[in-house]
């Protein structure tokens, strides 16, 4: 509990980390509460308010078919988020296992595991997620699998890199004097203690996740329309960038914001897990 402390302690010290989780709460909290806050079915055409400016009935103007940008735009934080939390989820249940089992056996184990990691590390991972859904049919299921299934190798190695630490420390050497299993010790004893860069690396990674599901909605191998999408919204501005700068505006500066704060907030909890830095502020208090 005394860790815990520390690590809240130290994040709340950094403004801009918690800032940003606020922001990534208020995002949570529009996302699930999208069918009250949105003014208008996101899906609704109204051919006698096409490419409508941005004023009081429409705050963020409509679209090309007459559809409200804010409520589409509420109802595209759900997709992002879920496709962020789903496939970063799968990316890290593949990498832990991975990596864990490669960590903890070594030898040739760890060698043909790791290899396979090279290889897939050795692929443009956007370029492969793009092969995969020209082949499977578009969907936000294929998004997440595909997402998280290219997405697990940095996880794999930051958990090997943990086990290799970890796996002759002396409460595993105890562990194992006692009779625990190899998969008691793996999952009972080494992983738990080996999780702080994983939830740090899942926090970039979701930021990750929604700014490729984002790119993939806009060149059409996303969020299928009618749906709402940032991205696809995003391909109605570039079709009316001249007559409709909302379209492009308001879809672009909801990404950044959401990429920038779980980008900060991984940071943040990067500085405050980093036990040279509670040497630092002891040292500092004494």
């Amino acid at each position: 509990m005394k860790l815990v402390h520390i690590t809240i302690r130290r994040f709340m010290q950094n403004r801009l980390a918690v800032a940003a989780a606020f922001v990534v709460f208020v995002l949570m909290v529009v996302a699930a509460l999208a069918p009250f806050l949105a003014p208008y079915d996101p899906v609704a055409i109204d051919v006698h308010d096409v490419l409508s400016p941005p004023s009081f009935k429409h705050m963020l103007g409509t679209d090309e078919l007459g559809r409200d940008v804010l409520s589409r735009m509420i109802w595209g934080s759900r997709v992002s988020l879920r496709v962020g939390f789903i496939a970063i989820g799968i990316a890290m249940l593949i990498g832990i296992v991975v990596g864990s089992l490669a960590g903890y056996y070594g030898g040739r184990v760890d060698a043909m595991l790791m290899r396979f990691v090279d290889i897939m590390l050795a692929f443009p991972t956007f370029f492969l997620i793009l092969a995969v859904i020209a082949i499977l049919e578009p969907s936000i299921f294929t998004i997440m699998v595909v997402i998280g299934v290219t997405g697990w190798m940095d996880v794999a190695r930051l958990v090997r890199a943990e086990f290799l630490t970890l796996k002759e420390r002396d409460f595993v050497v105890a562990a194992r004097a006692v009779g625990a299993g190899n998969m008691r010790l793996i999952f009972s004893h080494i992983l738990p203690n080996s999780l702080s860069p994983v939830f740090v690396a899942a926090t970039f990674g979701v930021a990750g996740a929604i700014l490729t599901e984002s790119g993939l909605s806009f060149l059409g191998l996303g969020v299928q329309p009618p749906n709402p999408s940032w991205g696809n919204i995003l391909t109605s501005g570039k079709d009316n960038i001249v007559v409709a700068w909302w379209l492009s505006l308001f879809p672009g500066i909801a990404i950044l914001i959401t990429v920038l704060s779980y980008n900060l907030v991984g940071e943040g909890l990067r500085d405050a897990l980093d036990p040279r830095l509670w040497t630092t502020d002891k040292g500092s208090n004494t």
